[in-house]
């Protein structure tokens, strides 16, 4: 199988290149492909002439899009929306990925693929926009949503708290749940639906649900840190975008293609530190 991959420079993008090693695959970073444009994106896909597009591509400043909403819609909304046109006009299947962030968190049961989208911030929106852009213009599309992605490499969660572990104590929300999703098995999870021709929207995310406090305190075990982790609430790291307090997700859509368990992720992460 001919794949263009999209941020190829990021988490996600990184992952990809070793469940996708046995097709023949065309990784494009922000500073080679601006899929914002989309003359370059219709040029990208004729030359490659893919059998499938995954777009790994996404603007992640959360707060940063509370004040600057136009680059986010241009990063998530934008940009896919330019790859769907160009794959829609020669019949080419499109991997879109997005985010726990299209629902308000207000919900007591995990989310899966069917619940009402109510995002609360200009990031989720712009997220959502994206979603439905790919879905009205390809057909052939897999929208795949994840959440709280990390990676030995790159900036992410669990890799702050590690650098933040020198302090007399390290402070954590703990009103927050969600599935922490380690970005190789997002990767694994996306090379396999690709083979389904199962198209429409799936969740994807580490099974089972843990706080940020939680997670951080499973990491630092994981890692022989002695440094303590209070929980505090939200309130007390206010941030301009309003984060989701539950974001818990799970699927019900066939194939069912479940990722390992959050805490088997975070202990192969941390073997990948070394």
């Amino acid at each position: 199988m001919r794949i263009l991959v999209t941020g190829a420079a990021g988490q996600l993008g990184r992952s990809l290149a070793a469940p996708l090693a046995r097709h023949d695959v065309t990784a494009y970073a922000r500073a080679e492909l601006d899929i914002t444009d989309l003359a370059a994106v219709r040029a990208a896909v004729a030359a490659v002439q893919p059998d499938v597009v995954i777009n790994a591509a996404a603007y992640n400043r959360v707060d940063d899009a509370e004040a600057d909403a136009t680059d986010a819609y241009r990063g998530n909304a934008l940009a896919p929306r330019n790859l769907a046109l160009a794959t829609a006009e020669r019949g080419v299947p499109i991997v879109h990925v997005s985010t726990d962030y299209v629902f308000d968190g207000r919900g007591t049961r995990p989310y899966h693929e069917y619940d009402a989208t109510n995002p609360q911030s200009a990031y989720g929106r712009s997220k959502l926009a994206g979603e439905v852009a790919v879905r009205e213009i390809n057909p052939r599309h897999y929208v795949v949503r994840t959440a709280w992605v990390y990676h030995e490499q790159g900036a992410n969660f669990p890799r702050t708290m590690l650098s933040l572990a020198t302090r007399p104590e390290v402070r954590v929300v703990d009103d927050q749940l969600g599935c922490p999703t380690y970005a190789p098995h997002l990767a694994q999870a996306i090379a396999q639906l690709i083979e389904t021709g199962a198209f429409g929207t799936y969740h994807f995310a580490g099974s089972g649900s843990v706080t940020w406090y939680g997670l951080t305190c499973r990491l630092y075990a994981l890692r022989g840190i002695r440094t303590p982790v209070v929980p505090v609430a939200t309130e007390e790291f206010p941030r301009p975008a309003p984060r989701p307090r539950y974001s818990v997700l799970t699927t019900l859509q066939e194939p069912r293609i479940v990722l390992p368990p959050w805490q088997d992720a975070l202990a192969e992460f941390c073997r990948a530190l070394g």
